[in-house]
């Protein structure tokens, strides 16, 4: 991704695959006397990397009555913890822990079911005991079990609580899959697009995460990018979230103030601040003499109480480490692998740490320069930049889709596609449900064409509203409508004009493959390219939720 006005660019977790199945049942009692809904419970120990696993409960109504409400109760051998859960609100008392339903997740029709996870530690987690479903025994016996069986949920405060409100990692009304959206700073300025946007546009109801781009990485540090767009900008009543205009002397104004506006309408939302992007990449070589320190700084400016409750976690957007982006670095392929470990050792378990990472498959290429599989097991989820594979800065062409989701005969590059990156990044050890698809919000084009099928000539970049060769989709899909698909995505030719981007279909067909590939979800760059109605990201949500 890139800072300005160029772009390039972004839960999940999981490992290694692992697979323990215990399966567990249960009967339980939430209809009528006469007619009670029966439902069950399986646990799955789904990935294990050596200091932490992922385990997975499914809960399904087995009844021919509607379930209203579970609350799954089991114990895990001393010294195993659970450490972050989504889709369900995850308590502990000592050995004993309690999962409860959110509120989009409790009511199950006969035969539908419902599927939490969460990240622990220790030894014991696949060997989970005292299951109980609703006071009800999980083996389908109608036993509950030992009554004396400790089933304390505990405090609901408590701030070491996994399934606290404020968890970041419980992705929302996307249920298990995340749908993240950059918001960029400088869009309040020519685009004119404000957090509001998200509402109007119907936007803010589907996501689950917005990432606030950008900060910068300066002497070593975290700083901020543009402080008044982010703290200091008055906002009127009119453009305001909640219609209440800023006032002179409020401590906070701004983006910042906004999004916390936004957090209180729509809860589910987490927001976290990436560093870095395209332009802004060239301090993390200097950054990382010092990971720790590099850490530390970027927590105390997140976490800021100027704009507490703001940000729920960090994303780190280096272009490219090991490789060269705008800048070259060579830190060696070691240098990922620390910083996502400094980073998660200074933000701990309950803030999200994540990065956005290259997509290049070549042989050779950007993925082989870093060590991404050792760095997944500090990273949430990698954001994989699948866009901007070809663009006119070639400016002769070929003409390709530079966002294709499948390789293609006569592609330009081989390993320059969706595909072969998630192929890539999960055969060395990146763990499929900690990588998000990439999806641009733009197309890239070429003038001077001829040829209507990609591998044309061309005589150079086609005009942009903000920058030569490239332009939003809710510009294109009006001045150059889709003529053709290839490779899982969509081109436009118009006159001398050749474009390629991504519309609701080929977005559908993207989510599809993501949900197959069993990833952590879709993230797109970035919001301001999306129609006033969002068509896109309710592509996005219709085809991760479907």
């Amino acid at each position: 991704m890139r800072s300005g006005t160029a772009r390039r660019f972004k839960r999940a977790v999981g490992a290694i695959a692992l697979a323990v199945a215990v399966p567990l049942a249960g009967v339980i009692g939430l209809a009528t006397p006469a007619q009670a809904a029966e439902a069950t419970a399986t646990y799955t120990k789904s990935a294990d990397w050596g200091t932490g696993f992922e385990g997975k409960w499914t809960v399904k109504n087995t009844g021919n009555a509607t379930l209203n409400g579970w609350t799954l109760k089991w114990t895990f051998p001393a010294g195993t913890t659970v450490t972050s859960a989504w889709d369900a609100d995850v308590t502990s008392s000592g050995t004993a822990f309690t999962a409860k339903n959110k509120s989009w997740n409790g009511t199950l029709a006969p035969g539908a079911s419902v599927t939490f996870g969460f990240n622990g530690t220790g030894s014991g987690g696949g060997n989970v005991s005292g299951c109980t479903l609703n006071g009800g025994a999980c083996d389908g016996s109608g036993d509950p079990g030992d009554p004396g069986d400790p089933g304390d949920p505990g405090d609901p405060g408590d701030p070491g609580d996994p399934g606290d409100p404020g968890d970041p990692g419980e992705p929302g009304p996307g249920g298990e899959h995340v749908n993240l959206g950059y918001f960029v700073e400088w869009g309040v300025y020519g685009r004119n697009y404000h957090v509001k946007n998200l509402v109007t546009s119907g936007s803010a109801a589907k996501l689950t995460h917005i990432n606030y781009s950008f900060g910068n990485v300066q002497g070593g540090k975290c700083t901020m990018g543009d402080s008044y767009a982010a703290i200091d900008k008055a906002y009127s009543a009119a453009e305001s979230v909640d219609g209440k205009a800023d006032t002179w002397d409020q401590p906070l104004r701004g983006n910042f103030n906004q999004l916390l506006k936004l957090k209180k309408q729509y809860p589910h939302i987490k927001v976290l601040w990436s560093f870095g992007g395209w332009t802004w990449s060239g301090g993390f070589a200097d950054a990382m003499k010092n990971p720790a320190a590099f850490a530390k700084s970027c927590n105390q400016l997140v976490n800021d109480p100027r704009w507490a409750g703001v940000f729920d976690g960090i994303d780190l957007d280096w272009e490219y480490p090991n490789a060269c982006g705008l800048t070259c670095d060579n830190s060696g392929p070691g240098v990922m692998r620390e910083m996502m470990r400094a980073f998660r050792t200074e933000f701990g378990s309950k803030q999200l740490v994540t990065a956005a990472i290259t997509a290049d498959a070549s042989p050779g290429g950007k993925i082989d320069s870093a060590d991404y599989a050792g760095a997944a097991q500090y990273t949430d989820w990698y954001n994989v930049m699948t866009y901007d594979f070809f663009g006119a800065w070639n400016a002769k062409g070929p003409t390709a889709p530079h966002s294709p989701l499948r390789s293609y005969p006569g592609i330009p590059q081989a390993g320059f596609d969706s595909d072969a990156a998630i192929t890539k990044l999960t055969s060395i050890g990146v763990p499929a449900k900690k990588l998000l698809l990439g999806i641009g919000f733009y197309g890239r084009g070429w003038t001077g064409v001829t040829q209507s099928a990609p591998g044309g000539t061309a005589t150079g970049p086609a005009p942009g509203t903000y920058e030569q060769g490239i332009e939003d989709y809710k510009v294109l899909k009006n001045s150059c409508p889709a003529t053709g698909t290839i490779a899982g995505t969509a081109y436009a030719h118009c006159g001398d004009k050749w474009w390629s981007y991504d519309t609701p279909q080929t977005i559908t067909g993207k989510m599809n493959y993501a949900k197959q590939k069993g990833l952590g979800g879709a993230f797109f760059w970035e919001f301001s390219g999306d129609t006033a109605n969002g068509e896109l990201i309710t592509a996005i949500h219709n085809g991760l939720t479907s």
